[in-house]
């Protein structure tokens, strides 16, 4: 059993994003993280992955094979005996990007032990779901999600699109779920890009606050860095200025 102390998990499956996600993550959290920590990658495949990453498989989430992916698999985070991990953890999507000192996220205070910090949704922030692009928990503090996500799953699987809907219902109803401040993490679609018609000649700026940049929908960083990658009918022009953090 490790002491309590500081994690940094992600997680990595498949064939969409190779080792250099991890292995770039690490070397962000390490150079904005000035507080000691252990970084965790649960995956499938540990090959390529940076020797100074904890690399464990990733938990069976107990669910019938040839479902569509959904995501489910972070649910697995919440396992109630994480290998042995005790402490706060603190986990990250791999094609985020950061930008400044990162403390905040483990030093923001708990106000109770089953507590969840998560961002709140940008585009529709009534809704009260959390984006699990970002979030902090107490590892085994809530240890009833993952049984109660099993013997509910088809009920589940009708009720939320995806993982992080249920997750952020689960928390509000049965222990504490808190919101990041909004200016901490930012959404590259919603707050970086320029809007049409300034996105065909403006192009995306370095943002004047803001820790983390989180990418969700058709856009990775290397997109965002070459410029492309979005739909038709969203201009992406590059921004070499990230190339200055993806590395």
């Amino acid at each position: 059993m490790s002491q309590a102390q500081n994690h940094i998990l992600c997680m990595k499956w498949g064939n969409k994003y190779g080792p250099e996600y991890v292995n770039r993550l690490y070397n962000m959290v390490k150079q904005h993280l000035t507080l000691p920590f252990t970084f965790i990658c649960l995956t499938d495949d540990p090959h390529g992955i940076n020797p100074a990453v904890q690399c464990h498989p990733i938990p069976d989430l107990g669910l019938p094979a040839g479902l569509p992916e959904r995501g489910w698999k972070k649910l697995t985070t919440f396992s109630p005996d994480l290998y042995g991990l005790s402490g706060t953890a603190l986990f990250l999507d791999i094609d985020i990007v950061i930008i400044n000192n990162i403390d905040a996220f483990f030093t923001q205070p708990a106000s109770r032990a089953d507590e969840v910090w998560i961002i709140r949704d940008w585009k529709k922030p009534w809704r009260m779901v959390g984006n699990s692009s970002v979030y902090r928990f107490d590892i085994g503090a809530i240890p009833g999600l993952l049984d109660y996500f099993r013997q509910n799953f088809n009920d589940i699987r009708q009720r939320f699109r995806h993982e992080q809907a249920f997750l952020s219902w689960y928390v509000r109803e049965h222990h504490q779920l808190s919101y990041w401040p909004a200016d901490w993490c930012l959404s590259y679609k919603y707050h970086i890009l320029k809007k049409l018609p300034f996105s065909l000649w403006q192009p995306p700026a370095k943002p004047s606050h803001g820790k983390i940049i989180v990418f969700h929908g058709e856009i990775n960083p290397p997109d965002a860095i070459a410029g492309g990658g979005g739909k038709w009918y969203r201009k992406v022009l590059p921004a070499p200025w990230l190339q200055d953090y993806w590395q």
